[in-house]
């Protein structure tokens, strides 16, 4: 080892020298430093003794051994078929595997559920759109009652998948969903009654109870049969509930469109004065509130602004557009408008 490595710094050595080429005042210097180089390494390599431990782990290439290199190949074999399946440790992460794979399971399908939510609220809401323009308002609403009730038969399999279970840990495969729900439930509330639904009106429609009948063999008449019921309820929570009341927003600003199309004048300011109201409560939560009701917010605005200078139009100009051009009109300034806070 001490002969390679004095070798190795001799050739070293002089081809430095032999790079920088001294000058020739200095060449008898240069020349003195190259003798006397492989004296000066080899007095360093023996000054500086190497421990019996280090030469060991030094190998012959040079490279440190690792740890586990001391144990035998074969021992470690044995420790591994030591551990066999019916071992407690085994048994544990078996059970561990089991409840892992049978949640993410369930979250998959109120995922998949969740979906079917989200399409058929949205469907519902597309219905409700054509009540402007169509001369059957019940037929529109009753059908629109039925949507709702298979959409409340989607929840109820979230809820019974969510018995037993902390809601919260799942909110976000299902919150999606819940919030269309609440979005189609409240723009059908606000064409019944010209209102905002409630979270606990809502919650209310969100109990479901199942009466299974039970023979009792009790009493000497065979025939009696005792009723029991199944409850599952699914609530909505607050921030589902505020997300879907923002979107309802934007669904009131087209419904100010379309029915300004078909002639209907009173409408716009009826939902003016309405979106006024809810962009005033979510104000007040401002920056306090959770993330996501902050960022409905401008979406908020921007339909109350699209309203607005609807209304604007109609008090200013009305007179001199003809009604069949309304439409057209405010759907040209909706664009402007939405360019120029693209720009912004």
């Amino acid at each position: 080892m001490a002969s390679h490595l004095h070798s190795h710094c001799k050739s070293v050595t002089e081809g430095f020298f032999l790079f920088f080429s001294p000058r020739p005042g200095k060449v008898k210097h240069a020349n003195n430093l190259t003798t006397r180089a492989p004296a000066i390494i080899k007095e360093i390599t023996t000054t500086v003794p190497i421990s019996a431990q280090q030469q060991r782990n030094m190998g012959s290439g040079g490279f440190r051994k690792r740890k586990h290199d001391n144990f035998p190949h074969g021992q470690r074999r044995e420790d591994k078929e030591n551990v066999t399946s019916s071992s407690a440790l085994m048994i544990s992460f078996k059970s561990f595997q089991l409840e892992l794979d049978t949640r993410h399971d369930k979250y998959e399908r109120l995922v998949k559920l969740s979906r079917d939510i989200t399409i058929e609220s949205k469907r519902t809401i597309f219905l409700l759109h054509r009540i402007t323009s169509s001369p059957n308002r019940e037929e529109i609403l009753n059908e629109s009652e039925v949507k709702l009730d298979a959409v409340r038969q989607k929840i109820k399999q979230v809820a019974q998948e969510l018995t037993g279970e902390d809601m919260y840990q799942f909110h976000r495969a299902i919150s999606p969903g819940l919030q269309e729900y609440v979005e189609a439930v409240s723009f059908q509330y606000f064409i019944k009654t010209h209102s905002l639904i409630s979270a606990e009106e809502i919650n209310k429609q969100l109990v479901f109870t199942l009466e299974e009948k039970e023979e009792t063999t009790n009493t000497p008449s065979s025939n009696s049969h005792d009723k029991q019921q199944h409850t599952w309820s699914l609530k909505v929570t607050p921030v589902d509930y505020l997300l879907g009341v923002a979107d309802l927003t934007g669904e009131l600003m087209r419904l100010c469109i379309s029915s300004v199309g078909n002639g209907d004048i009173d409408t716009p300011f009826e939902l003016s004065q309405f979106l006024r109201q809810i962009y005033d409560g979510f104000t007040y939560i401002g920056n306090t509130g959770p993330y996501e009701v902050s960022k409905k917010l401008y979406t908020l605005k921007q339909s109350l602004a699209k309203v607005e200078n609807a209304c604007y139009t109609l008090k200013v100009r009305g007179s001199e557009i003809p009604k069949h051009m309304l439409a057209d009109v405010f759907s040209t300034k909706a664009d402007m408008m939405d360019r120029e806070e693209g720009l912004s």
